[in-house]
């Protein structure tokens, strides 16, 4: 099989050296001289220019519209696809375990990111404005109704398969991202970011994380498997905790 995972990057970093993996250095067109050596997101088809506001989906576009493969994933510099939780690039997913894989399963995913007292909804109006949510909802609605049982299920569960991460064989990729920034796209259009801060302007790439688990649940024609996930840098678990804590006491507008 043509299989490559793309590694979404901002910046130098070390990157695997199995030639599953190809680093992606997203916004490329917003950041043209930080990085020389990675493959920039915007040659051919793309949206490099969008990176600011579509995070990883960037690379995931770049990849979809300009790579010929058989199935296609995306992981981030810091987070990887493993067997075990060893911070050790040498541990992440290899290329032999991937085709593996893709023998048996349409769709490699990270496993759950539980939220226990939260579902995905409310979670995301605690993190994040409202409005883009809201009208996401709508734009679903009016544009794929056929989704929204689908929507309202996900948006109810209290775990999510989180941070645009996944390979996907090339019929189910195909689908998802079509019908994905087609949504983000209509979203875009009906949405006013231009007093978001910096981090919240990067909405469309977070929005698209609820939807990855809506598209899953109205498709369970393809088969799914779940792997590890590792992050690569230490985490500060009080810190971490202390900012969920307070966007559930203030929560956003």
């Amino acid at each position: 099989m043509k299989v490559k995972v793309l590694v979404a990057v901002h910046k130098n970093y070390e990157m695997p050296q199995d030639d599953l993996y190809l680093p992606v250095f997203v916004g490329k067109d917003l950041h043209p001289d930080v990085n020389q050596t990675f493959q920039g997101d915007n040659t051919g088809d793309n949206m490099s220019k969008k990176n600011a506001t579509y995070n990883e989906l960037t690379a995931i576009y770049w990849g979809w519209k300009n790579l010929d493969l058989d199935a296609m994933g995306l992981v981030h510099y810091r987070r990887y696809l493993s067997t075990n939780h060893r911070k050790d690039l040498d541990a992440v997913l290899s290329e032999a375990q991937v085709e593996s894989l893709l023998e048996d399963y349409d769709i490699i995913l990270p496993s759950k990111r539980r939220y226990y007292i939260e579902t995905n909804e409310s979670h995301y109006r605690h993190a994040h404005h409202n409005e883009p949510f809201d009208i996401m909802r709508e734009v679903v609605k009016e544009k794929y109704p056929e989704y929204m049982p689908s929507f309202e299920k996900v948006m109810k569960r209290t775990w999510a398969h989180m941070f645009n991460m996944f390979i996907m064989k090339k019929q189910p990729l195909d689908e998802y991202c079509t019908w994905m920034y087609d949504i983000l796209a209509e979203v875009e259009k009906r949405t006013d970011i231009s007093d978001y801060s910096t981090y919240e302007k990067r909405v469309y790439g977070f929005l698209s994380e609820l939807l990855l688990d809506v598209w899953l649940d109205k498709n369970p024609q393809y088969a799914t498997k779940e792997v590890k996930y590792v992050f690569m840098e230490h985490t500060n678990w009080i810190k971490k905790g202390g900012k969920f804590v307070l966007r559930k006491i203030t929560g956003h507008a």
